[in-house]
């Protein structure tokens, strides 16, 4: 394994810049960042981390091995992106941390009512806002238990919520989920919880998956978080629901489309909190340097010819068991 370009795109420094380099010592590194990328840098890597723009992996013939340091891969799996040889993992377990606290601060948000104290604030209005909501006994839908969705059912237990988790397959119980049950329960679950996490990734089968239908066997008043993809709900849909007061409100960290067009609709909802897909990124120091670790280790088994961990399945978007 000798004289491969190795690509990196993260912004790290010298000791980061180190941890990986020692996994491969004959390589040769190329650092740049998103902005600065092009094509024919691009070509010549034989590996590659970080994300660079989709259509620059177009016709990469020296490509085998793309470490993404994101969660989500949709733009990676598209057809005609990456030879389905090449390896693509992703950064699964990185993000949990970060986005979970997020997710419980757009929660409290919105059950204790904080951002109708602010606009109160800078009104300079002295008013009581009534009844407010606990995550204290509130039932709580997460639908996609993996890192993200696992941070944020233990943070929700913390505080001593009923946790009721859904994912695609296994049944194997975490502690900190109190049920567990398949995709094929949705349905049954949505009338019943306060909250309704979404922690998954954007594909075939989640398209538009929270439908105008969808949103009609939600609980009145309940909560919808969306941090996975913004296209996994109809965001119209969504709209409709909280402006005709069936649900209290929702939190959502990504959209349908991204960026948002400044004459959306939503923008002026008030039990609509947005961000702009910034829970994760690099927006604590914890999350860049779980990405290096997940590289380095990743980098250190590619070099020996052992499995790698986070590889993704090009059919369905998901990284695929782990093997032990």
């Amino acid at each position: 394994m000798n004289a491969i370009n190795i690509l990196i795109l993260l912004p790290i420094n010298e000791r980061q810049r180190r941890s990986i380099e020692i996994e491969a010592p004959n390589a040769s590194f190329i650092y740049r960042t998103y902005v600065d990328i092009d094509k024919s840098t691009v070509k010549k890597a034989d590996i590659i981390i970080g994300n660079p723009p989709a259509e620059m992996l177009i016709d990469s013939p020296n490509l085998k091995w793309l470490q993404l340091n994101s969660s989500g891969s949709d733009d990676y799996i598209k057809e005609g992106i990456l030879n389905r040889e090449i390896l693509l993992t992703n950064a699964t377990g990185a993000y949990g941390l970060a986005i979970s606290e997020h997710m419980i601060g757009v929660l409290l948000q919105l059950f204790k009512k904080l951002h109708i104290y602010r606009n109160n604030q800078k009104l300079h209005l002295w008013k009581d806002e009534g009844e407010v909501k606990s995550i204290y006994n509130s039932k709580v839908l997460i639908i996609g238990l993996g890192n993200i969705g696992g941070e944020f059912a233990k943070r929700i237990k913390a505080f001593g919520g009923y946790t009721i988790g859904v994912r695609r397959t296994n049944t194997e119980k975490p502690d900190f989920i109190d049920e567990l049950y398949l995709m094929d329960k949705i349905d049954e679950l949505l009338p019943i919880v306060d909250v309704v996490a979404l922690t998954i990734p954007g594909t075939k089968e989640t398209y538009k998956m929270f439908s105008k239908e969808k949103f009609k066997l939600v609980k009145n008043g309940a909560v919808i978080l969306n941090v996975g993809r913004g296209n996994v709900l109809d965001t119209d849909a969504l709209c409709d629901s909280v402006e005709s007061g069936h649900l209290l409100g929702a939190g959502l960290d990504v959209v349908d489309p991204e960026p948002l067009p400044k004459t959306h609709r939503i923008w002026d909802i008030e039990n609509i909190i947005i961000t702009p897909h910034i829970s994760g990124g690099y927006h604590i120091p914890e999350i860049l340097e779980s990405i290096v670790q997940i590289s380095a280790k990743n980098l250190r088994s590619f070099i020996k010819g052992d499995r790698l961990v986070n590889i993704v399945d090009f059919s369905t978007g998901y990284r695929t068991l782990d093997i032990k």
